[in-house]
């Protein structure tokens, strides 16, 4: 059986505390802020500006380029430039319209005139800031507003906000590792002394960087399972001797598109007690009768003891967040390197934020409309999808690439995945639906799949699924 995680922690704060290494938040009260509650407006249904989410535009060099594989740097062509000339002599200057399916702004929010208005009226009152970081001065109200909302969403005591996802998952993990540092009091913890972390081994590089750095610390000892194999997970937890144990994982993979399987690990922690802790980044907002993500959508909320996420996928905004307890929550923010060193969330964008989330809630036809389009890919395609994001692996560089250039040719923006992001010979198109797309916009890209995409190029293991095409 596990050690007492609440214990463990209660016990490093008290460590911290003595070493007068405890930090805090101070929160820089911000003029009239809740003012800005009153301005949110919510819809009933799709308007025009939801189609700024999947429609975009690029130039007829950057098609060009795209199509024949050119390097770029992605920079844009200044009017009266030699760039530029040579584009205008060459093309009829209109630029092509295309249907994004491979971004993750699942509900179409960043469009959305009330996440707009929040951010722009933020900005024009208060500047960007943040002024330092979060432990300096970089924390207003703002923030506290925001992450008292994400805890009430995630059902948790509380909650940190982080500049990115990124940097919270490397928090987080930095931080359980200082556990075993704290306990054993300025030595180096012995082997069963460390942190043992069980990992995914398809989960995002954020946590492998995290675990990655806490190996260096030597406070963790990281332990990776096949994916989703519940078998091999409950063999190495039995194997293994440390007495403070983690389970880590994506709650839905951004690459494959499938779930953790959320009811089996909830069993496992029952037998192991380890700390249970997901990332729900493709999930929160998305997932659940409320929009609190996978662990609500299988029912296992109270089995999760640290869920992160980010605002930078179905939220329309940018940065994470850590909801957890308030013993987790102090232990991070005197711990977690990426959090403590970084500049903090500007404030308009905690701003926008905090809309983006009532706004999830109250345009509940939003999560509705999403999954709706997962049926209609289903229909059109006999794939048989689990989630908004499709994984169709191709195999080699070359067939992937030529893959996503056909659908280029026919109008989408649909990119190939290739390493380091997968492993060789496993790249994909990766496909993302998004609230905003209409049932039209998925049969054009169905039909375009089943010219394009053909069963000898995809490997084993995808060929049966597009044979249906």
């Amino acid at each position: 059986m596990g050690c007492n995680w609440d214990e463990c922690v209660e016990e490093s704060l008290k460590k911290l505390e003595s070493l007068k290494l405890l930090r805090s938040l101070r929160p820089i009260n911000i003029t009239n802020s809740d003012k800005f509650d009153n301005a949110y407006q919510v819809f009933d249904g799709l308007r025009q500006w939801d189609r700024f989410s999947v429609e975009v535009g690029i130039s007829d060099s950057t098609f060009r380029n795209w199509l024949n594989d050119i390097p770029s740097c992605g920079s844009t062509e200044v009017p009266g430039s030699i760039e530029a000339t040579q584009v205008e002599n060459s093309s009829d200057g209109r630029g092509r319209k295309l249907l994004l399916f491979s971004g993750n702004d699942y509900l179409g929010l960043s469009a959305h005139p009330t996440i707009r208005m929040a951010v722009a009226k933020a900005a024009q009152e208060h500047g960007m800031g943040p002024r330092g970081s979060a432990l300096i001065c970089g924390y207003t109200d703002f923030h506290g507003r925001l992450e008292a909302c994400l805890a009430k969403l995630k059902k948790k005591e509380d909650c940190l906000l982080c500049p990115t996802g990124f940097a919270a998952n490397m928090a987080v993990m930095v931080a359980v590792g200082s556990v075993a540092s704290l306990l054993a009091s300025g030595r180096v913890p012995r082997r069963d002394e460390k942190v043992a972390v069980f990992s995914d081994s398809l989960n995002h590089a954020s946590i492998i960087d995290g675990l990655r750095l806490g190996e260096r610390l030597q406070t963790i000892e990281t332990f990776v399972y096949r994916h989703c194999d519940m078998s091999h997970l409950d063999s190495l937890l039995s194997d293994c001797t440390s007495s403070k144990k983690v389970v880590v994982t994506d709650s839905l993979f951004s690459m494959d598109g499938d779930f953790a399987p959320m009811a089996e690990l909830s069993k496992l922690r029952k037998k192991h007690g380890f700390l249970l802790v997901i990332d729900d980044a493709h999930g929160t907002f998305v997932c659940g009768k409320t929009g609190a993500g996978v662990a609500e959508e299988f029912d296992c909320e109270d089995d999760v003891d640290i869920c992160i996420g980010t605002l930078s996928k179905a939220a329309g905004c940018s940065g994470g967040f850590i909801a957890c307890n308030k013993r987790w929550k102090q232990l991070i923010m005197s711990r977690g390197r990426s959090f403590i060193f970084s500049t903090a969330m500007p404030l308009p964008m905690a701003a926008a934020a905090h809309a983006a989330a009532f706004v999830a809630r109250e345009e509940a036809w939003r999560r509705r409309a999403l999954w709706e389009r997962v049926q209609d890919f289903r229909n059109f395609t006999g794939i048989a999808i689990t989630s908004h994001i499709v994984s169709i692996v191709v195999g080699s560089e070359e067939k992937s690439l030529l893959a996503s250039r056909h659908l280029l040719e026919s109008g989408f923006h649909v990119t190939a995945i290739r390493p380091p992001t997968v492993p060789p010979n496993s790249c994909r198109l990766r496909i993302t639906l998004i609230a905003t797309h209409t049932r039209k916009d998925v049969k054009k890209l169905a039909a375009a799949l089943s010219r394009y995409v053909s069963v000898e190029d995809a490997n084993p293991e995808t060929a049966e699924l597009l044979a249906k095409l």
